[in-house]
């Protein structure tokens, strides 16, 4: 009704003469502005969702879950002002292709960032390089269709950082992972939505 009054007013000058079309066309004003700003303030209280698809080394085997990296990116994000919820969907044993099929479940609606770190168990259960890239390609080209930023993780992580199985991170591979996808975060939720997104130039081997 107020806004409907606000139009008439606004198409009949003469009606600012009349004292009670003015208290309405305020009262329009107004409740239009209380509007307008509880909605501003429901997206900034938003946190930023991230969800990290990976293997073992997502999951945080012998660090555990609060050890592996999405955590400690929660806490750099934190840190820098960032109110930030990093969901740890990281699953032991698991493929390029596994990823692929629980890519959708996994990432609900209103998830803004997809940590990507497609691991070497391709590899080692003796999986191709061409079908691995096509898996994450396809993640990839997926979750962009969902309007989903994604940052695949993919480098070659020196030995040091590794526990002595040579295929799990120690606290320290994880913390150093938190630590180089922290700008890329920071990057991508501070871009334009046509710039392009921070790449990676190293690869998993």
């Amino acid at each position: 009704m107020t806004v409907a009054a606000l139009a008439i007013i606004l198409w009949k000058p003469k009606l600012f003469q009349r004292p009670e079309c003015v208290v309405i066309m305020i009262r329009a004003i107004l409740f239009a502005a209380i509007v307008f700003l509880s909605e501003m303030t429901a997206v900034a209280a938003a946190p930023l969702r991230v969800v990290a698809i990976g293997a073992s080394n997502t999951q945080g085997w012998y660090v555990g879950n609060q050890g592996a990296y999405p955590a400690k990116l929660q806490a750099l994000l934190k840190a820098k002002g960032i109110d930030a919820q990093v969901v740890n969907a990281g699953v032991p044993f698991d493929t390029t292709a596994g990823m692929l099929k629980r890519i959708d479940s996994d990432v609900p609606t209103g998830t803004d960032i997809v940590i990507l770190q497609p691991g070497a168990n391709d590899r080692r259960f003796l999986g191709t390089k061409e079908q691995r890239a096509a898996n994450i390609a396809a993640m990839e080209r997926r979750l962009r269709n969902r309007s989903i930023k994604v940052i695949v993780y993919d480098e070659e992580i020196p030995l040091r950082y590794y526990t002595f199985d040579f295929i799990h991170l120690t606290g320290e591979g994880h913390a150093m992972i938190a630590a180089t996808l922290l700008p890329r975060i920071m990057a991508t939720i501070s871009r334009r939505p046509n710039d392009p997104l921070p790449s990676s130039n190293a690869r998993q081997p």
